[in-house]
């Protein structure tokens, strides 16, 4: 019953595909010391839409994943965990997955310690994978990819 709920939902928000998404990414680095910056991905998310957060539950919807290209200038622990969160974060138990899922509405930040080898300039890359829901649909989960210049 879960997975044709699902599916019908799935399909409702295929054909949403031609609408412009609900979700806006904005994104920065600040520099926070020797070598060290503050990675910042800022989802605005439009009313009445929500994402999820990075920490959703195996069997619900799919959570927000950022992950960092690799690159030969960032210290591996850099690209390693998950970023911090802030916003406005619901707590709900939600009937269609049968799990307790944790999302954003309005704005969500993103934010990362990351450490360069040396100090030299160089772009950080990635990707970031969303899905945005309202009280009565999902889009389909949306990867899109982000770029960043430390100076």
């Amino acid at each position: 019953m879960k997975r044709l709920l699902l599916a019908i939902f799935l399909f409702v928000a295929a054909n949403l595909l031609a609408s412009p998404s609900p979700v806006k990414w904005t994104y920065s680095a600040k520099k926070t010391g020797d070598k060290t910056y503050e990675l910042k991905l800022v989802a605005t998310v439009s009313a009445p839409w929500h994402i999820y957060s990075q920490h959703t539950p195996e069997g619900g919807p799919a959570p927000t994943v950022i992950q960092i290209a690799r690159n030969p200038l960032l210290l591996p622990a850099s690209t390693e965990g998950a970023f911090v969160e802030q916003g406005k974060l619901e707590d709900k138990y939600e009937e269609v997955f049968e799990v307790h899922i944790k999302y954003f509405n309005g704005n969500a930040v993103f934010t990362k310690k990351i450490q360069l080898k040396t100090n030299v300039k160089t772009v950080i890359t990635g990707t970031v994978e969303y899905m945005a829901c309202d009280d009565q649909q999902c889009l389909p989960p949306m990867k899109i990819p982000f770029s960043v210049q430390l100076n």
